[in-house]
């Protein structure tokens, strides 16, 4: 019998041990794939992929105790030999290599795409199809190592603000946000829906712990097929009690934004620089109201509003602009959305009930967050629905809720996939996405 009392220590080292624990000239022990073979002759250049980056390691015919050709790329395997340093080698290392052990081999050494190539010149839909191989390449690797640390922050920050993070189901029995969109499926023989948003959940949950968020896919059954639309994607979700208003909303999300952007610059150096990321400035995100933006933008650019309650592509992209040139911001809060376009648990303005104290995020000209104050008062809330023509049926649980007292709370939800696709400059959303689920698209 034996006893695990831990995390075991390894032989092997990583690329940041190498550079911070090791001495050059020191015999180590590293693994990793074969990226690439640079073959010169009497010696070549293995390049090792490893979590951490590429790793240089150098092969010379009489002093390795193998022969080149046993080396396949792609091979996953590990090498002895002697730490030097070498300049122009990634990370200013490289390892002059001694013994080799195969761990494993490819079935097929030829590659669907050129993985090793710097960028990937091939097509979005030829990367999607050969997805688990098209991502070891360093710059698509590096896009979703970005979206790491998006979520990252996100969880961290608001731990930091004292949230509580849930997990709520995404199969159920009616959706938040209403209209056909709705994936249906059969449960059991009961009619059930794939989870649109977690919105009922989150509120109820705020009954209980105050401030809550979630990280998780949501399911919209749009029949969209553009470069900003997926049919599953990541939403970044919180909702908090006790707000004043919904400009506490979006403050919480500006403090993320700055948080985000300090992490990225300090543990994602890496990736900013092999991608060619300018992180956007934080510090000061503008807000302005939807009818005043929309007059704005129609002056400045002569651009006709064709609808009066809701904005189009081009006006995102206009308001971007805007923003940018007025205020010097990549992002801009556009609020107080008219009521029609809004679901029905947002709160009326009540200043102007034509409108909602609510507002969406742009982000270099597209929207990437919506959010607002909800209605936390049960009577106003069931004659909404009334008003709406609408039906409590499938909402009895969330509505009891109501029933029992809630505070004054608001949350929003940040499309993951949207934010990194503009931060790391990108123009189709399932650049962004490791296994994309679109109009054409169910594998892999």
């Amino acid at each position: 019998m034996d006893y695990l009392t831990g995390v075991r220590q390894k032989e092997t080292l990583e690329i940041g041990e190498l550079l911070n624990e090791a001495a050059h000239g020191q015999k180590v022990k590293v693994n990793g794939a074969v990226h690439t073979i640079r073959n010169m002759g009497t010696t070549a250049f293995v390049i090792l992929r490893k979590r951490e980056g590429l790793l240089q390691c150098v092969y010379e015919e009489g002093t390795a105790g193998f022969r080149l050709k046993d080396i396949k790329k792609a091979a996953a395997i590990e090498i002895e030999g002697t730490l030097e340093e070498n300049e122009k080698a990634p990370g200013g290392i490289e390892i002059r290599m001694e013994r080799v052990k195969i761990l494993s081999e490819p079935a097929d050494e030829r590659m669907p795409l050129a993985v090793s190539k710097w960028k990937l010149q091939t097509s979005l839909e030829a990367k999607l199809n050969y997805r688990s191989v098209s991502l070891r390449n360093i710059r698509e690797r590096a896009k979703f190592r970005i979206q790491e640390g998006l979520v990252r922050a996100f969880r961290d920050f608001l731990y930091g603000q004292g949230f509580t993070e849930i997990h709520t189901p995404k199969i159920g029995a009616k959706g938040a946000e209403g209209g056909a969109n709705i994936f249906k499926l059969d449960y059991f023989h009961h009619p059930a829906v794939l989870a649109q948003s977690p919105q009922f959940y989150k509120q109820m949950m705020v009954g209980v712990f105050d401030r809550v968020f979630e990280t998780a896919p949501v399911f919209r059954a749009e029949k969209h097929n553009t470069k900003r639309h997926l049919n599953e994607y990541t939403s970044l979700d919180f909702e908090m009690g006790y707000i004043d208003g919904f400009g506490d909303i979006m403050a919480m999300e500006t403090g993320y934004l700055k948080y985000a952007m300090e992490l990225l610059s300090k543990d994602y150096e890496k990736e900013l620089k092999i991608l060619g990321i300018t992180l956007p400035k934080t510090e000061r995100i503008p807000a302005v109201k939807f009818s005043e933006i929309k007059e704005a933008v129609s002056e400045k650019y002569g651009h006709k509003m064709r609808n009066p309650f809701d904005l189009e592509p081009e006006e995102e992209l206009l308001i971007g602009q805007y923003a940018k040139e007025e205020w010097d911001s990549d992002f801009v809060f556009v609020t107080h959305y008219p009521s029609k376009k809004r679901p029905f648990y947002a709160m009326d303005d009540p200043e102007d009930t034509r409108y909602t104290l609510s507002f969406d995020l742009l982000f270099r000209g597209m929207e990437v967050t919506t959010g607002g104050q909800r209605i936390h008062d049960y009577q106003m809330l069931t004659k909404k629905i009334a008003d709406r023509g609408m039906t409590e049926e499938g909402m009895e649980a969330y509505l009891d809720t109501f029933k029992h007292g809630m505070p004054p709370h608001g949350g929003l939800g940040i499309g993951l996939e949207r934010l990194t696709m503009k931060l790391i400059g990108e123009d189709d959303v399932r650049e962004t996405t490791l296994f994309p689920r679109d109009l054409g698209r169910l594998k892999p």
